[in-house]
């Protein structure tokens, strides 16, 4: 054989190696990240409705954080509801359990946490294969209060179920929260499922979200279960025997330091989620010193469960560091029914805890989490409040343009 003839065969077989390898020969193309709705809701001001990120920088205020990966996100000041920065606030998105704000703002207030209920299989229909549980067995009694537990903490749809059939079953609970949506102008928000599982058309918002956890804290039961790290969940019921009872941990990383998240000093709240169709959610409450802040983050680009609250925690770093020098970009605007002819301050109205008021009222006494020596404490129950602050005669700004 020729040096000629051994070159070209020595050739020829290194062009063949690719293809005997299965390698193929150009990369399948990345598919482009969705963009956001080039027109969206104005409720809350017209820049609120745009899409990209919205803020207004004055002198001497810090940067954004780099490398934010939320499809949306939004932060506000949860007393005067004044909107520091968002990034595509109104665009419509899966909420995944977050939507159990919403669940739980509609229906706590009407069932006594003391109420007993006895679980029937009927009770626990409807329940999404792969759901998150907290472990509720039927043909068991569980009280209110337990139940609330269970979702607050672990997130569990099985508790959920059972406390939509005690407000009347599924259907009815889903009118109620759409209708109390629509009277906190939650306007982006669509109700399918009431524990947030993946649903076609089932949606919200960050700013919705925010809108809801802003309500949701008002009420002092609310407060106290979204901020309460771990608890005691009923277990088996043995005749004659004392029933068995196993400890629940809150599934907010923020709040126990799970995954390697270090706890976020102030926090106090409120609910994180996870679908296949939404992705990573979470909307928190934090405060540090006098000043409260809302934080939603949805759908982080970035993979790894912590990315959201990597991201939530940046941008309350950064919202507590540019308070007072960034001009609002909006506001949350006031549920309907909200009485705006005073010079706000529905402080008067705390449900369920007419004393809260008079607690937290600009003294900065109200954090409900603190890290002390390195350990997440909590403090005392329902600490953090928020204080209304609705402007006058602004009611009619909650229109919707989409």
């Amino acid at each position: 054989m020729s040096a000629k003839t051994t070159a070209l065969t020595v050739l020829s077989a290194a062009l063949l190696v690719p293809t005997a390898l299965g390698a193929p020969a150009h990369a399948a193309p990345t598919p482009p990240a969705p963009a956001p709705p080039v027109s969206m809701s104005t409720v809350g001001g017209s820049l609120l409705g745009q899409p990209g990120t919205q803020v207004n920088l004055l002198p001497g205020a810090p940067a954004l954080p780099a490398n934010l990966t939320g499809r949306s996100w939004i932060v506000a000041d949860a007393e005067s509801g004044e909107v520091l920065a968002a990034h595509n606030a109104h665009w419509r998105l899966p909420p995944a359990s977050t939507m159990k704000m919403l669940f739980a703002d509609t229906v706590l207030p009407g069932l006594p946490k003391d109420q007993v209920h006895k679980v029937t299989d009927k009770d626990m229909e409807g329940v999404g294969p792969g759901s998150s549980l907290v472990g509720v067995k039927e043909d068991l009694e569980y009280s209110v209060h337990d139940l609330w537990l269970g979702v607050f903490l672990r997130s569990g749809n099985d508790a959920v179920h059972v406390l939509s059939a005690m407000n009347g079953g599924v259907e009815k609970t889903v009118k109620d929260m759409q209708a109390h949506a629509e009277e906190l102008q939650a306007l982006d928000t669509h109700v399918v499922s009431p524990d947030g599982y993946d649903a076609p058309e089932q949606v919200s918002s960050a700013y919705d979200l925010t809108l809801v956890a802003r309500s949701g804290l008002q009420k002092q039961d609310f407060r106290e279960y979204c901020g309460t790290v771990s608890a005691k969940f009923p277990g088996l019921q043995e005749a004659g025997k004392p029933r068995d009872y196993f400890e629940i941990q809150n599934t907010n990383r923020l709040m126990t330091g799970a995954g390697g998240i270090t706890p976020y000093k102030g926090i106090a709240g409120v609910k994180n989620g996870n679908t296949t169709m939404a992705g990573s959610t979470f909307t928190g409450a934090a405060q540090q010193g006098s000043r409260k802040l809302l934080v939603t983050v949805m759908n982080p680009g970035t993979a790894g469960a912590n990315s959201v609250y990597e991201e939530t925690a940046a941008l309350f770093d950064w919202g507590f560091a540019a308070a007072g020098k960034v001009k609002p970009v909006g506001e949350l605007v006031p549920p309907k029914s909200a009485d705006t002819s005073s010079h706000g301050s529905p402080a008067q109205s705390h449900e369920n805890d007419p004393s809260a008021a008079g607690k937290d009222s600009g003294g900065g006494a109200g954090t409900a989490l603190a890290v002390a020596g390195g350990v997440l404490a909590v403090l005392a129950g329902g600490a953090f409040a928020v204080n209304r602050r609705w402007p006058r005669g602004r009611r009619g700004r909650g229109e919707e343009l989409i």
